[in-house]
């Protein structure tokens, strides 16, 4: 939606670009405004700005003359107006919070609520796989953990799908995916809020949670066995690194590799306490390369294959804060494409030039 600059809030979400008498947007797309970046926009005379519908709390953006405009028509139905994926994430991220909130109380995980929220999101970043690459925009230190969750479930379920999978083990495992975190209900909250390094002692506290998780989902008839062993292993790693057993290869159930893979990328390109987000092109090299070995091969490649859907004419924004469009995407390095560089028409291969890589999608061609 489209708004005057002086109704905009902290945690307002920009849907476009915002530009002044600049050559190069102010503030870009998808950026959580706070109140300087606020300001900055008002210094530089911008008097409107589109954002989305719903604010980074996963509240609905209502600005004053929405308001009164509905109170001017009390019978307007909002009710079945279309939600976009950002709007439908963040709203179901509040569900879910609410949703943990009432498992730290006590009360057993409703998976069927789960599913409500899951399956719309699970359907949309189906049709359109970029979503995947908008997720890591809306994650702060503060809700981190049901950003998390959430996301995790609904890329475990893409990869899941993009492996062949039938649609209700594809479903099974995107379960599995936002439940696998669900434990940490059991964590003491002093470790959740805890804004200092944590000890031996407290990280031991926090690998417990897989076992908390599968202890809270194990006797529900609406998830799979296969589907549970998932949620206990999805911190085990094939070179047997991982926890809460160390085991190895095939001793690791499919659905359990998936959703590593799921977990680790969402981790990566997330604000944490003590660990700054990557772009997720940087993250999917890192587990390619630097992570080789601990991965099942086959789900990282059906992440990769997000990638390949960034057409010719794409532009995206390098690490350098130059922007460029994608002139060819090559399947053995989909986060190294081949592109042009706008400002001088530079053409340039990140595969040979590895001090850049691509930081941001701009705009997705055919969208």
């Amino acid at each position: 939606m489209r708004v005057h600059i002086d109704e905009l809030q902290e945690g307002c979400i920009l849907a476009e670009d915002v530009f002044s008498k600049t050559s190069r947007p102010i503030v870009g797309k998808q950026t959580v405004l706070t109140k300087e970046l606020i300001d900055v926009l008002k210094a530089f005379v911008v008097k409107e700005a589109e954002v989305e519908k719903t604010l980074v709390t996963g509240m609905p953006f209502i600005p004053v003359t929405v308001i009164q405009e509905k109170e001017k028509d009390a019978d307007k139905d909002t009710d079945k107006e279309e939600l976009n994926f950002v709007d439908l994430f963040l709203r179901a991220k509040k569900s879910f919070e609410k949703e943990f909130f009432s498992w730290q109380s006590g009360l057993p995980v409703d998976i069927s609520a789960i599913r409500s929220l899951l399956l719309p999101l699970m359907d949309m970043l189906e049709k359109d796989s970029s979503n995947i690459f908008r997720l890591h925009h809306f994650s702060t230190n503060d809700d981190y953990l049901f950003h998390h969750s959430l996301a995790v479930g609904i890329l475990s379920g893409y990869i899941a799908r993009k492996m062949n999978y039938s649609k209700g083990d594809t479903i099974q495992v995107g379960l599995a995916g936002s439940l696998a975190d669900c434990g940490m209900a059991k964590v003491s909250s002093r470790l959740l809020n805890k804004r200092t390094t944590l000890s031996v002692e407290d990280y031991e506290e926090i690998k417990k949670h897989p076992t908390y998780s599968y202890q809270m989902v194990r006797n529900s008839p609406l998830l799979k066995d296969s589907a549970k062993i998932a949620i206990i292993q999805h911190h085990e790693r094939l070179n047997g690194s991982g926890y809460p057993f160390g085991e190895k290869d095939a001793r690791i159930h499919a659905f359990s590799k998936i959703i590593a893979v799921a977990d680790a990328y969402h981790a990566m390109t997330s604000d944490r306490t003590f660990k700054s987000r990557l772009s997720p092109f940087r993250v999917l090299e890192i587990i390619n390369e630097d992570h080789f070995g601990e991965f099942d091969i086959c789900a990282v490649k059906a992440l990769n294959s997000a990638l390949l859907n960034y057409t010719t004419g794409s532009i995206v924004r390098l690490s350098d804060g130059q922007e460029a469009e994608i002139l060819f995407v090559e399947e053995k390095s989909p986060a190294r494409p081949l592109v042009k560089l706008s400002e001088t028409n530079t053409i340039l291969s990140l595969e040979k030039n590895r001090h850049l890589f691509i930081e941001d999608i701009i705009y997705q061609a055919g969208h």
